[in-house]
């Protein structure tokens, strides 16, 4: 996206050149910039805006675009004045419970402001079969567009209201995301997506105009959708290989998206597997009764006494707890674990005698803040269900992550370097998920914490056209494991389904902690 000043001179009895032709020939005589093209809606506005800006205005051009290489430049918008000093995109993470939003400056490439919110989608399922099938029915699929497209607009709004601009100055969007999520994003039927064997209508998208989507920012400005593997594995895996460097690295990379789809990708420059497995959003702080995103009064980090199973926490912001992020939720399901509170099948021990344990309405449960501690005068609680929701997510990654070894004979004490993804990830204590049986039992050194790689991919992808270039050839390289028909994985699942698991000899940290002899 390129912005040029043009001063035109204004037409006369004896120079009779039509509104675009004068544009195109100044733009050309002034900016050597020929063979413009314009959509509809552009050419209904550009007499008006010249006449108003007295002939003085800012062409927005995008060259070269990702899906017409060869094209000629388009005419995005018309500005009045000179506006050549400024010019805005957004990338976008479009994850199953939560959407990212980056405000980034295409000038200098700065990020100026990001924002996030749960997707609003979650109201009609909490994982993407659930949505799927929802939006096959009645007007269904309409409706989840709409609601994340009332997630996303008013993330962009709120963004540009902090930099003192319009959404409609915003001329370019790059969109991440799963295979799911785009679908309904841009209002394509995902139904084959859920049914054997499994194929989605499109993992290379065509870029698209914003007024087409419903994207509030210019509405000709272009929105391009990432590329996906597969059903399972979409832009947003695609996206973190390229921002996490997985697709140059030379040495065994196991890269680990820590979300509601737990995607998981092994390999190196050479090669790389892919798998999806559904986790479930536990760790995003949804599906979980005290549950929030890792934002102000979130509990991220939580000890507890062996002796009189009392806790301690760090509360994001300092202030009183509201409920319990991603990474607290870790922590205290390994805290809980190793103090023994919990019994290996993640049941609370009622037998302490502490007022800490306790028979809740959803069965047994632990406070971890007293009502009079709280920022909302209620006792936040970790209870059964909570747990079980826990263990089946960290079950489910950490059986992907195994069949994948599996299937190409490697031993998990062969990866050189571990990946950690997700909106959360870089809170997460390696320790605590090593102790609960979400991440294998390496040496901490090797384990990176990476954030959210999807966006990070989409907003490289926004601002160089050879990161587009290698996040494509990232997408086509990578190869699909369907775990569901493969069954390893239930195997694995159902090993996982235990504290830190039932084979205690693939975590001997764990075993010297528990003082156990394997």
């Amino acid at each position: 996206i390129q912005r040029y000043f043009v001063q035109l001179t204004p037409p006369s009895l004896d120079d009779q050149t039509d509104d675009w032709a004068r544009l195109g020939r100044e733009l050309a005589r002034q900016h050597g910039l020929r063979g413009l093209t314009a959509d509809l809606p552009t050419l209904q506005k550009l007499g008006a805006t010249l006449r108003a800006s007295d002939w003085a205005v800012t062409a927005v051009v995008e060259r070269d675009a990702w899906d017409r290489p060869d094209g000629p430049p388009r005419l995005v918008d018309l500005l009045p004045g000179d506006q050549s000093d400024q010019s805005w995109g957004v990338a976008i993470d479009i994850g199953t419970t939560t959407v990212t939003v980056y405000l980034v400056d295409l000038l200098s490439g700065e990020v100026v402001a990001q924002a996030a919110e749960y997707n609003g989608q979650i109201a009609r399922g909490e994982d993407v079969i659930s949505r799927i099938i929802y939006a096959s029915k009645g007007d269904g699929l309409a409706e989840m567009q709409r609601l994340v497209l009332e997630t996303i607009n008013p993330l962009i709004a709120a963004l540009a209201r902090r930099q003192g601009i319009a959404p409609e100055q915003i001329h370019k969007a790059t969109v991440a995301g799963n295979t799911t999520m785009l679908h309904l994003f841009l209002g394509v039927p995902p139904e084959s997506i859920r049914l054997t064997p499994y194929i989605p209508a499109v993992n290379d998208w065509p870029t698209v105009r914003a007024a087409a989507v419903g994207l509030a920012i210019c509405p000709m400005g272009t929105v391009d959708c990432l590329p996906g593997v597969a059903s399972y594995v979409g832009a947003d895996i695609a996206a973190g290989v390229l921002s996490s460097g997985l697709a140059e690295t030379e040495g065994l990379t196991l890269f680990i998206d820590v979300g509601t789809n737990g995607e998981t990708v092994l390999g190196s420059a050479d090669w790389m597997l892919a798998c999806a497995c559904s986790a479930g959003p536990a760790f995003e702080g949804a599906g979980v009764e005290h549950g929030m995103r890792a934002t102000t009064g979130a509990i991220e980090e939580v000890w507890i006494s062996a002796q009189t199973y009392e806790p301690t926490y760090r509360v994001i912001g300092g202030g009183p707890p509201r409920g319990l992020c991603g990474s607290g939720l870790i922590s205290l399901l390994a805290e809980l674990f190793v103090t023994g509170a919990l019994d290996k099948g993640g049941t609370p021990r009622l037998d302490l005698g502490t007022p800490r344990l306790r028979e809740g309405p959803h069965g047994p449960e632990y406070v971890v803040a007293w009502a009079s501690e709280t920022a909302h005068g209620r006792d936040i609680v970790l209870t059964k269900v909570d747990i079980d929701n826990l263990v089946r997510t960290k079950a489910a990654i950490y059986a992907g992550f195994s069949v994948l070894c599996d299937s190409v004979g490697v031993d998990l004490h062969d990866v050189d370097r571990l990946l950690i993804a997700g909106s959360f990830g870089q809170y997460i204590n390696v320790e605590k998920a090593i102790q609960v049986g979400l991440l294998p039992d390496l040496p901490w050194d090797k384990f990176h914490f990476l954030g959210n790689t999807s966006v990070l991919g989409a907003y490289r992808a926004l601002l160089r056209r050879d990161e587009r270039q290698r996040l494509a050839e990232a997408a086509h390289k990578l190869t699909y494991v369907e775990l569901s028909a493969d069954n390893r994985f239930y195997e694995q699942f159902t090993s996982a389904l235990f504290l830190p698991h039932t084979d205690l000899s693939q975590f001997p940290s764990v075993a010297e902690t528990l003082g156990k002899v394997i």
